[in-house]
């Protein structure tokens, strides 16, 4: 009798769950796997971040910080591990930066699963109770936010420059930072406050110089040379400008026709009249990327014209100067004082070798982004690991107040989240543990702003130090990385089909 009652199935009333081996091996082959693309991007979390060196298969080196760069260059070949090159995607579209912070959070969101798994949770409570979590985390953000303004052109510069601040080009954020607050202030369209089209911004890059002679500038530039095949001028005032979209060589006779030169006198004759004849005072730039054309359109307010029939004024856009300037050891055209400017503008970036413009053109486009999220939802938070660690304690007190394993799962979201200032602390060279209980106690304090300085090397008052983020990047990555670890979570079988 005693032998039958041990073995009688435990009562239902506990929350234990009991898995079959090969849905557990699944289960946990795609947490390690997604774990180990998060610990690839870790290391260049923040300011003192390392920089990766990738080496593509066509022998293209790049050096980059940026999250989505280097997990997009990665060959990963695992589904899982792919989950989270798409989730640096998501956060690069949603809202620009953040892309290894989004990163970091769902491999230590991760971390935490796989303890709970082994304690018997079952992954659908802890699916159900990381999104519960997930969402208080973001009442949360948005209680610590201060609102902000489109005409404080500080606190713009400041967010940029701290996007800046981890990036390869960050000595240079003084110059890049104002510089992406001006662009996407002059493309934001007063009808449509809330919408900014980064497309509307052209990043030119040219070699030569120092990203220290990267400019703005009021018009167009375009990356070639004015043709002189024709011997055409190569400076225009009050210029009348078309975008043809025609062959504008000179005309064939429709008749087969040879002619006989038979000296060069006459050669010459020949080439004159033909260049007179198509090319007069006309400034030509030839071979224009028909993905440029709607920029230039826009730009310009013109239309572009299909037939020399169509020729008509108000097809034409105006300009009060239109020249070749030299730069480096190339040529550019430069197109300013147009008349009646779309809503564009255009950066000119250099650099003095072709992975430093490539890496200020990724800064740049970052720092476009953040400034975006600004004028899209228009709110600003604290950097440094400060949202995190007071998230942390928010949500930790929360998780008491909570019933059963749901509290459990919600006080390993709060553990997970620590993983932000301590990878900060760890990537500075500063000791993580002694810096993350000491923000613990200053939290506990009521110093809700309290953050790691980098280059102090010290907790201090992250706002005060300028040191900010849009609300929209920090609660991006937090909704995000959720998602994706909740996606992960509940995949028990991986089905190949042939």
């Amino acid at each position: 009798m005693a032998a039958v009652t041990a073995a009688q199935p435990r009562s239902s009333k506990t929350e234990s769950y009991v898995d079959n081996k090969r849905k557990e091996d699944i289960r946990h082959a795609n947490i390690n796997a997604a774990r180990a693309v998060a610990d690839a991007v870790r290391t260049s979390l923040g300011p003192k971040g390392m920089d990766k060196m990738i080496s593509t298969a066509n022998g293209e080196v790049i050096i980059t910080n940026d999250g989505a760069t280097i997990l997009n260059k990665m060959e990963v070949l695992q589904p899982a591990a792919k989950m989270l090159v798409e989730l640096s995607k998501s956060q690069d579209a949603a809202a620009g930066d953040g892309t290894t912070t989004v990163v970091v959070i769902a491999g230590a969101l991760l971390k935490q699963c796989l303890s709970l798994l082994s304690n018997g949770i079952h992954p659908t409570v802890i699916s159900d109770s990381l999104h519960k979590a997930s969402n208080k985390a973001v009442d949360v953000l948005t209680a610590m936010a201060v609102p902000l303004e489109l005409s404080d052109r500080e606190s713009l510069i400041k967010s940029a420059s701290t996007s800046l601040n981890s990036k390869v080009v960050s000595q240079y954020s003084t110059l890049l930072a104002p510089l992406a607050v001006d662009s996407v202030l002059s493309v934001v369209d007063p009808e449509k406050p809330d919408l900014v089209d980064l497309r509307d911004i052209k990043i030119v890059k040219k070699l030569g110089g120092t990203v220290d002679d990267t400019e703005l500038v009021k018009g167009l530039v375009f990356d070639k040379k004015a043709s002189h095949a024709a011997g055409g001028p190569t400076r225009m005032e009050n210029a009348k400008i078309a975008v043809i979209q025609f062959q504008i060589s000179p005309p064939k006779t429709d008749i087969e026709q040879s002619i006989v030169v038979s000296d060069y006198t006459q050669m010459d004759r020949i080439l004159k009249e033909e260049r007179n004849y198509i090319l007069a005072k006309i400034m030509v730039i030839k071979d224009v990327e028909r993905d440029d054309i709607e920029f230039i359109t826009k730009t310009l307010n013109c239309l572009p014209i299909a037939n020399i029939e169509h020729f008509r004024a108000e097809k034409l856009g105006h300009a009060d100067l239109v020249e070749e300037v030299s730069l480096g050891d190339g040529k550019i055209v430069k197109v300013t004082g147009i008349k009646d400017m779309g809503r564009t503008t255009t950066v000119l970036v250099r650099g003095s070798n072709q992975l430093v413009i490539d890496e200020a053109e990724r800064s740049l486009h970052d720092a476009l982004c953040v400034v975006r999220c600004l004028v899209n939802k228009r709110f600003l938070i604290a950097g440094g690991g400060a949202p995190e660690i007071e998230l942390s304690r928010q949500l930790g007190a929360w998780s008491k107040v909570l019933h059963g394993m749901e509290g459990y799962c919600v006080r390993s979201f709060a553990e997970a989240l620590e993983v932000i200032p301590y990878t900060l602390a760890e990537n500075a060279g500063l000791n993580p543990i002694a810096i993350v209980t000491e923000l613990r106690n200053r939290h506990a304090q009521g110093e809700i702003n309290a953050g790691i300085n980098v280059r102090k090397g010290q907790i201090t008052n992250i706002l005060e130090e300028n040191v900010v983020q849009p609300l929209l990047v920090s609660t991006s990555a937090i909704t995000l990385a959720t998602e994706c670890v909740r996606m992960i979570l509940k995949i028990d079988d991986i089905v190949n089909v042939r």
